[in-house]
């Protein structure tokens, strides 16, 4: 998480629960509105076999709802405050021992075995945090996600779309993702500055044959200036000493001689050429489009990771 500026304290707001202030400068915005938590966990289609994982419960209004109706709830929890009133909230009921706490930062917590993921997630780690969960094996059922408004309609984003980005790509290279409904910022205590949204993510299973890393390297050159075309993106000073270092390695591997006047900018545009991908923008480009232009890198020798 984002580190205060030395001399000053994140932004707090105060909410009531049990006198707790709550830290808004760390996400902390409590989801108050009992049918805005029963939809959520209707959508979520959870079963009583289920084990959910819970990323910042807060005071505990999604957990107990989700504790009547599951096997077990792991949640995982920064704060020691808001973990106390957890426990004080199902102690001594027959919900307490389907509750398992894990205190700690979730970004640097490996995750446990789980069926389903159900989170009012504090907004500054959705991106970490969905890719996590992405690349977790072995693979979950669903995910029912809060996000900021504009993060969530990112990751559902289809390519011309203006929101339309890495995240978007990549989310939906490794999942199928729902935007099911808008949240109002006065459904919180303390209210956020932005309106929510609630996403549903399902893991693609199998996932798509596709080393994650060359992808990643791939998309991230394209869209670091998404509306230029990809001619003039991989002519990027370090994208080409990057791909030539690559290059030179995979030859060294491969025992392929490499000519004395070779130059990676040449090859780069002749694949750019030959896959027809040349004047294309990566605004416009869905997943086919860029698992054919790796794949015309890759066979040429040239690799992103």
């Amino acid at each position: 998480m984002p580190k205060a500026r030395a001399g000053k304290r994140p932004e707090r707001r105060e909410g009531r629960a049990g006198g707790i202030l709550f830290n808004t400068g760390a996400g902390q915005h409590i989801l108050k509105n009992p049918l805005v938590v029963n939809s959520i966990i209707d959508k979520a289609a959870l079963r009583r076999t289920d084990v959910i994982l819970e990323v910042g419960p807060g005071t505990g209004n999604l957990t107990v709802k989700m504790l009547e109706k599951v096997k077990k709830v792991i949640a995982c929890e920064i704060d020691p405050r808001l973990v106390g009133e957890l426990q004080k909230r199902v102690q001594g009921t027959c919900l307490a021992n389907k509750l398992e706490i894990k205190v700690g930062d979730i970004l640097k917590t490996d995750l446990p075995f789980f069926d389903a993921c159900v989170a009012n997630l504090p907004y500054q780690i959705s991106s970490p945090f969905v890719f996590k969960l992405l690349l977790h094996r072995p693979f979950f059922r669903c995910a029912i996600l809060m996000f900021q408004r504009e993060f969530a309609l990112r990751l559902v984003a289809k390519p011309g779309s203006k929101l339309y980005c890495r995240l978007s790509i990549n989310t939906q290279l490794l999942a199928r993702v729902d935007h099911l409904m808008k949240v109002g910022k006065n459904n919180f205590k303390p209210p956020p500055k932005v309106e929510s949204s609630v996403v549903r993510i399902e893991p693609k299973n199998p996932p798509p044959p596709i080393n994650f890393q060359e992808w990643d390297g791939l998309v991230r050159i394209a869209f670091v200036r998404k509306n230029k075309t990809l001619s003039a993106a991989f002519k990027s000073s370090a994208v080409e000493q990057l791909l030539d270092h690559n290059y030179r390695i995979h030859c060294s591997l491969h025992n392929t001689e490499i000519p004395e006047n070779f130059k990676i900018t040449e090859k780069i545009q002749t694949v750019l050429k030959d896959t027809g991908y040349s004047d294309k923008r990566a605004r416009s480009m869905d997943i086919d489009d860029f698992i054919r232009l790796l794949h015309g890198f890759n066979s040429e020798g040239i690799h992103f990771s």
